[in-house]
């Protein structure tokens, strides 16, 4: 049986880490490296970088911090945020990053996701969706950092993805997103039967109990959160052990 994954994620704004609530009342939280390197030793799994304003300010990506997180950590990580073009993805790559991550650009265009699986492979590419339920009771997709709503159904887009090269889909409920109430469960338990990839779920943590009910709840192979790691709410460690008495297999 494979282990659960614990991944911190840490949105980056002008060299910075920060965190918001609902994508909105965004703070400054460390820098990137020196938080990098603290998960890095403290047993995180992996990492998720995301430049946060890039793809609405419609720039690239900043790559300076790129460089730096991976000669300062010795676990896999991932990069997204403004990532449009296969160059985007080899310049990426060429900085250290191990994964990369799409959002807004395999929204405009789909093929970006088949053409970098083909060349790099579909463990590189990793679908990133920001998800809203909407009044029907469905889920839609927004893109631009969570700005800007498609008429793209989540689960649908996510099962285009993985047919087109995804290697895993990394799902983000927009309602719970620093809200710090719990994963979204029904959206997880949604996605992971309509998908036959890794599901990382992102959105909700709040305490020790919402990565075990995600865990136990729904069949995702990873929980990333932002927040309660990065003011130390939770510490890894402790949340390992936690869910290791609770029969999830982690890697301590």
């Amino acid at each position: 049986m494979l282990t659960k994954r614990i991944i911190p994620c840490l949105d980056v704004r002008d060299g910075r880490v920060v965190k918001g609530q609902k994508f909105d009342e965004i703070k400054d939280v460390d820098d990137p490296v020196l938080l990098g390197a603290y998960y890095s030793q403290k047993g995180a799994d992996e990492l998720i970088f995301y430049d946060i304003t890039a793809s609405h300010e419609k720039r690239e990506i900043s790559l300076d911090f790129v460089s730096m997180v991976a000669k300062s950590i010795n676990i896999p990580f991932c990069v997204g945020g403004g990532v449009e073009t296969i160059d985007d993805f080899t310049k990426i790559l060429r900085k250290g990053a191990d994964k990369i991550s799409v959002n807004s650009g395999a929204v405009k265009n789909p093929n970006l996701i088949k053409e970098a699986s083909l060349k790099f492979g579909n463990q590189c590419v990793v679908l990133s969706i920001d998800a809203k339920k909407d009044s029907d009771g469905s889920y839609k997709v927004y893109v631009e950092g969570g700005r800007k709503k498609t008429e793209l159904d989540a689960i649908d887009w996510a099962i285009e993805g993985v047919r087109l090269g995804a290697g895993e889909i990394c799902i983000n409920s927009i309602d719970e997103d620093g809200m710090k109430n719990g994963y979204d469960l029904e959206l997880l338990s949604l996605l992971t039967k309509a998908v036959n990839v890794p599901v990382i779920a992102s959105g909700g943590a709040g305490k020790k109990e919402h990565f075990l009910e995600a865990l136990e709840k729904t069949d995702v192979d990873a929980v990333l959160a932002a927040s309660v790691f990065h003011y130390k709410e939770i510490l890894i460690q402790d949340l390992k052990n936690y869910l290791k008495d609770a029969g999830i297999n982690v890697r301590l």
